[in-house]
């Protein structure tokens, strides 16, 4: 069994994906980041730097003690390792599959994620913001659009645990200023993957859980979101 503490943003669903993808025994705990259930103490004995999603596994493969986790990267790769799916164990084409992670960790969430806050969220629109975010934003589209040039998915012509964690933070293009038309790889990578059982099943649960998808913004929300020190 997997307890998934989760909400409905791109970082929540590459781990639904995963689980929905290989079968895995979960539990959906929904932690709205909205309403600060993510500053709770019991949530902060497993994600110490308050943010969804964490697991527990409570059957490790080393047969040990319950497994904490929080970091969507971290956690894919550790899910993918545990099932023996979507990354290679070893050899050259598993950093191919790492660094693509690594891409979307480092580089495509925290652009995106800024594009989204100064584009959506921001309280006084910051031109300047707006438009380094966009383009940045943009850049990346372009690298990932060169990458599918060749390739079915994203590191190579297997689906891997780097689509899953690319495709939430591509799915809401037009919220970041994008023209899908201007990626046409991207774009067909994008419907390829939306066809999925096991990524339609794990956006059906998004909509049991928030309807909205994402976090319904009002001062509460900017608070837990934007206040916190």
């Amino acid at each position: 069994m997997i307890d998934l503490y989760y909400w409905t943003t791109p970082n929540g669903h590459k781990i639904t994906i995963f689980l929905e993808e290989t079968g895995l025994d979960y539990r959906l705990h929904p932690i709205n980041i909205g309403r600060g259930e993510q500053f709770t103490t019991d949530f902060l004995a497993i994600a110490p730097n308050n943010r969804i999603p964490a697991i527990v596994d409570r059957k490790p493969a080393d047969g040990g003690q319950p497994m904490s986790l929080f970091e969507s990267g971290a956690i894919l790769e550790y899910l993918a390792d545990k099932t023996g799916r979507f990354l290679p164990r070893s050899g050259r084409e598993r950093y191919v599959v790492l660094q693509w992670l690594y891409w979307q960790m480092g580089g495509l969430g925290p652009m995106a994620g800024q594009n989204h806050h100064f584009r959506n969220y921001a309280p006084k629109k910051i031109e300047y913001a707006v438009e380094r975010y966009m383009k940045e934003t943009a850049r990346l589209y372009g690298v990932l659009d060169r990458q599918l040039e060749d390739n079915d998915y994203v590191a190579g012509n297997d689906y891997s645990i780097a689509d899953m964690a690319i495709w939430p933070w591509i799915k809401p293009y037009a919220n970041q200023g994008q023209d899908i038309e201007d990626f046409p790889n991207v774009q067909r990578w994008l419907e390829t993957v939306s066809e999925r059982d096991a990524v339609k099943r794990a956006y059906a649960r998004a909509e049991e859980i928030n309807p909205h998808d994402g976090v319904t913004m009002d001062e509460e929300a900017r608070k837990h979101l934007f206040g916190q020190k």
